[in-house]
């Protein structure tokens, strides 16, 4: 059962005064700002205590109260339509509180903070990706935020592949769970993993998750939220966001309650196999009002659906996944606020899960299997302190990831040149690789917050990244096999950076933001198993090590039209740093991008209605990009420059309480505007080739979500939506010029019951679509095979949550 202790101190945020202080009217002038600097500066005003148990309330802002008033009335003026009430627990001493919940929520995030509103004017959201928890309707930006705990338990499963489905800005490719990368904007490099940096930011929280590693596909069950901030981000995130920064923010322990969820479910794949997921989250208080303990496991195994005709197995795609995280969180007093957390995450696939575009699109034949894993471990802490309108904070983590992957390679003649079509004596050769990362970041940053978005952040940060990519043949005849290494490489990289950005209000409705941020960065690189063959034509010890340092500004400006719509523009860029990478047998370098990217939009924010328009231009110079060699592995080059336009829209209409419809658009339109003289020597690479790749020239969503009481506490939560993705390729050159897209993608949920418990179906490709998104199963069949990764077909999911 859940349990609240209503003793003194308050947990969280709660402010001791004097124990004379009388709740009289006194002058009072607190401007709008988070609620947990409100309170504060309420209570040194009236002389009243003022606190809150749920530390998630701190962010909300609330509105200003002026006059005078009680504390009673000031209370009412700022916590008007945020969903919040005050209670009077004891002579001038309140609680702020979720109001009584009217309106149903899924359950699989735990109760919701408010409920749903009742006046026409919303609550402002809080951006706090920005570094500076910047109210929605005063950022200056593209940005999407996913409320966690509108998520439910098969939603959560998918990790950041959900992003896709949510999102019409967001693509991604799909060569399996943990070995994917992701695209923000239509800012896509490759389809493949080396050494190159990705082109999207992760962040877990406070820390950085990914450098030059795929996507680790951590999911997101027990949330708080995800921010997806569009477009390059290099003032406060640096190297690696050209894109954008996907932020997940997880729920941190809750100080003073004793509670928690379990869930799970049983899911059946048509034409594949049977799966199933569970998971539990427990909150413990260890010191009631001070400290606390959160912890989550998770479990899952997905069912294949993909069947070898030539080895005649069936579902031979099935993919297992094992996590958990434990969090602490330590109030100790006077502002300060200490996490520790722990993430970790194992992804294992029985085999890859492509098909040959003949047949049924379910179907392949192939000699071998494909198995991968992908392994990821994260430590970080954080500690901060708020006093007032400043926020001071530091953080310090560390994270290693392991991706270990098979290609099959057909007839391979020699060690240098493997074929792809199967020899008459039965000879068959696979290429392992397996890529090692590990990253270390600190970072510590001064905020002076604002209720209206002004303000200014200044900080430090440190980065280390080391990726080591291993290479291996394995021979095999008869049934026995030999393994040879192959060259492989090692990047290094170490970052140095300041950073700072200030907000000003020169006119009434106006802001305008200047940053700037300074890095430096060392790389150094080498080559690994440097076999004899590389041995006659480079040094096996090949390698270098250099210096790149890069000022990338920034500004922007935004017009409240109202108290519900904005219009801005911004300029900023991003970078990634240089390396060394292998083509064919030769270590070589590559160099460092840089992107810039000028956009515009305006965004309305209102209790029935959310919609959003933006364009962007971007000029992207020294393209890193992964390719293909003459032997038929990846290898990193920069192509050349190009240009990206592209245009949002997105809504979301609410006609009456408990139904919501929405609806996105995107367009994009990506071009290398001019090759480089070593990208035109690369295999397949020729002047008409411009397409940028994995990106859709257009996709969209619709969706729908309805609320229904029936009985008592008994709600009826439907969800649905449809999403369409266009055309894309899968590289530049002609090898990799392959489509892919043109399909679409359906799915609904249906949930019954009260709040703390309850049963739901969820049924995806409603259709039992095939479709295309990802023509890729090796790099060494691309030139000869004709390869799809289709949709999983129509899956049934059943499953139960409950909160205790």
């Amino acid at each position: 059962m859940r349990h609240r202790n209503m003793l003194w101190p308050f947990a969280a945020a709660c402010i001791a005064t004097p124990a004379l202080a009388q709740d009289r009217a006194t002058s009072v002038d607190v401007p709008a700002a988070p609620l947990a600097q409100a309170v504060h500066t309420l209570s040194l005003q009236t002389g009243t205590s003022i606190g809150f148990h749920d530390s998630r309330l701190a962010a909300i802002v609330v509105r200003r109260a002026r006059g005078r008033l009680t504390a009673v009335q000031a209370l009412a003026c700022m916590l008007k339509n945020t969903g919040l009430r005050a209670r009077r627990v004891a002579p001038a001493t309140y609680l702020v509180e979720a109001a009584p919940v009217v309106a149903v929520s899924a359950p699989v995030a735990g109760p919701p903070v408010a409920p749903a509103m009742a006046e026409s004017e919303p609550r402002d959201i809080v951006v706090t990706g920005s570094k500076r928890d910047i109210p929605l309707g005063a950022y200056p930006g593209g940005v999407e935020i996913i409320d966690g705990r509108s998520l439910s338990a098969a939603a959560a499963g998918h990790g950041n592949a959900l992003l896709e489905t949510l999102l019409a800005s967001v693509a991604s490719t799909h060569l399996g769970p943990g070995r994917d990368k992701l695209f923000i904007r239509g800012i896509a490099d490759s389809s493949f993993v080396g050494p190159t940096q990705a082109t999207v930011g992760q962040y877990w929280g406070n820390s950085r998750i990914t450098y030059s590693a795929p996507d680790p596909s951590l999911r997101l069950y027990d949330i708080e939220r995800v921010e997806v901030l569009e477009g390059p981000q290099g003032t406060l995130y640096g190297a690696g966001s050209l894109g954008g920064v996907v932020r997940v923010v997880p729920r941190a322990p809750e100080l003073s309650t004793l509670g928690g969820q379990i869930w799970g479910g049983v899911q059946a794949v048509q034409h594949g196999g049977v799966g199933g997921d569970g998971g539990a989250v427990l909150n413990v208080p260890v010191l009631p009002g001070r400290a606390a303990v959160r912890a989550l496991v998770f479990a899952s195994s997905d069912a294949g659906y993909i069947d070898d005709v030539q080895r005649g197995l069936k579902n031979t795609n099935r993919v297992r996944t094992l996590g958990g995280r434990l969090g602490v969180r330590i109030e100790p007093g006077d502002g300060w606020t200490v996490d520790v957390d722990g993430v970790g995450q194992a992804i294992h696939g029985d085999d890859a899960q492509y098909a040959d575009r003949g047949g049924n699109g379910l179907t392949r034949a192939s000699a071998i299997a494909r198995p991968y894993h992908d392994r990821y471990g994260l430590a970080e802490v954080v500690a901060r302190r708020r006093s007032g309108t400043l926020d001071v904070s530091a953080s310090l983590s560390y994270s290693r990831q392991s991706v270990a992957e098979i290609f099959d390679a057909l007839e391979l003649a020699d060690l240098a040149r493997p074929t792809v079509t199967p020899g008459s004596d039965g000879t068959i050769a696979a290429v392992g690789q397996t890529n090692q990362i590990e990253l270390i970041s600190a970072e510590g940053r001064i905020v002076r917050h604002s209720g209206d978005g002004t303000g200014w952040i200044v900080g430090l940060s440190l980065l280390s990244n080391r990726a080591s990519l291993n290479r291996q043949t394995y021979l095999g005849l008869g049934g026995a096999f030999a393994s040879a290494p192959l060259t492989g490489v090692r990047n290094t990289a170490q970052e140095a950076t300041v950073f700072g950005e200030k907000t000003v209000a020169p006119l009434r409705r106006v802001t305008v933001t200047i940053g700037g941020r300074l890095t430096t960065v060392r790389l150094s690189g080498r080559s690994l198993d440097a076999v004899d063959l590389v041995a006659l034509r480079v040094d096996p010890g090949a390698g270098a090590s250099r210096s790149e340092t890069r000022f990338l500004p920034s500004a922007a400006i935004g017009y409240r039209i109202d108290d519900s719509a904005t219009l801005f523009a911004r300029y900023q860029q991003g970078f990634r740093p240089g390396g060394v990478g292998l083509r064919e047998d030769f270590i070589e370098h590559f160099r460092g991008d840089r992107l810039g990217a000028l956009e515009a939009g305006v965004r309305r924010h209102t209790r029935r209605l959310d919609a959003s328009v933006g364009a962007a231009w971007t000029r992207w110079t020294s393209i890193q990009a992964d390719l293909i060699d003459g032997l038929g592995f990846p290898t990193t080059s920069n192509i050349g420059d190009g240009r990206i336009l592209s245009l949002g829209v997105a809504t979301k209409w609410r006609p009456v309480d408990g139904l919501e419809f929405d609806g996105a658009l995107y367009i994009n339109d990506s071009r290398v505007t001019e090759f480089s003289p070593a990208a035109l020597g690369l295999d397949g690479v020729t002047l008409h080739s411009s397409r940028l790749p994995n990106v859709a020239d257009a996709s969209g969503r619709i969706g729908l979500t309805y609320q229904h009481r029936l009985a008592g506490t008994t709600a009826l939560q439907l969800s649905g939506f449809g999403r369409y993705i266009g055309h894309s390729t899968l590289g530049v050159g002609t090898i990799l010029e392959k489509p892919q897209g043109c399909y679409w993608d359906t799915g609904t949920e249906l949930r019954l019951g009260p709040p703390r418990h309850g049963i739901s179906l969820a049924v995806t490709n409603l259709f039992d679509t095939r479709g295309n998104r990802f023509a890729f199963g090796s790099p060494f069949l691309l030139r000869d095979h004709d390869e799809i990764t289709p949709l999983q077909p129509r899956s049934v999911r059943l499953g139960f949550d409950r909160v205790f």
